[in-house]
């Protein structure tokens, strides 16, 4: 087994692939924009590590208080993210990646790690399951569907944010927070754009283009969240399909 990572840098974040998009042409200006996000994050001390390979094998995370979610804590590292896809799995890279952050957090005196998870396992979010077999629990919880988990070093716990627990807004057209973190954002939202055009769908986006948008976001957020008739839907990422379905159902 290959176990050769590469964290991304300055120094080197335009020759590296960022993994998700890695062979999809449609999503490429995506990639552009992540790189341009992680570029203005790495001085925070945001890290994107990932297996020096052609593949979607990496985990992202980011010091909580520089941490683009509604989540609040004293000293936490956030994960947003931690992919091993396809063929990769089964060679114990998601160990590899995730015992790499935790001693990272350790190393910098951090309090723990957190992470936001859901009771069934949902897309664009990481594994509950996986998770706990490192020490992770539950430590807060939206709707009983959306929790907040965490390793905590010293017993301390960090919590979602007050608003965050809304899941609801004034406005009942089709709503969608987004942010730029992820490569497939820019694509779903010409996807979203197209269909709502063509349908007469009202439709608002909102971008949340700074952190203090982020923290202030009035439901779960990741990076993407979907409104319709006020209510909160889901972070799962909208293509043209998805979105038919989603407003089928309402």
């Amino acid at each position: 087994m290959d176990t050769s990572f590469v964290n991304l840098t300055l120094d080197n974040i335009e020759n590296e692939h960022i993994c998700c998009a890695i062979a999809d042409k449609k999503h490429q200006n995506g990639v552009k924009i992540k790189k341009a996000w992680i570029s203005n994050r790495i001085k925070e001390g945001h890290v994107f590590r990932k297996l020096n390979a052609k593949g979607k094998v990496f985990i992202e995370y980011a010091p909580l208080e520089y941490a683009w979610v509604p989540v609040v804590g004293d000293n936490y590292i956030y994960i947003y993210c931690l992919w091993v896809a396809g063929s990769f799995k089964g060679n114990g890279y998601g160990k590899e990646l995730i015992s790499y952050c935790i001693n990272d957090a350790k190393s910098q005196g951090k309090s723990g790690v957190c992470v936001i998870s859901t009771k069934k396992k949902k897309p664009f979010l990481t594994e509950k399951k996986f998770v706990q077999k490192y020490g992770f629990e539950v430590v807060d919880s939206i709707d009983s569907e959306y929790e907040l988990l965490a390793a905590s070093f010293d017993g301390t716990k960090p919590q979602f944010t007050e608003n965050a627990k809304k899941q609801s807004i004034d406005s009942k057209q089709l709503t969608i927070y987004y942010g730029m973190q992820c490569p497939y954002i820019p694509n779903c939202i010409e996807q979203v754009e197209a269909y709502c055009k063509d349908k007469s769908v009202p439709l608002e986006l909102i971008k949340v283009d700074t952190l203090e948008k982020a923290k202030s976001a009035p439901c779960v957020f990741n990076n993407w969240a979907v409104f319709y008739n006020g209510k909160f839907e889901t972070v799962h990422l909208l293509n043209e399909g998805l979105l038919k379905k989603l407003l089928e159902n309402n």
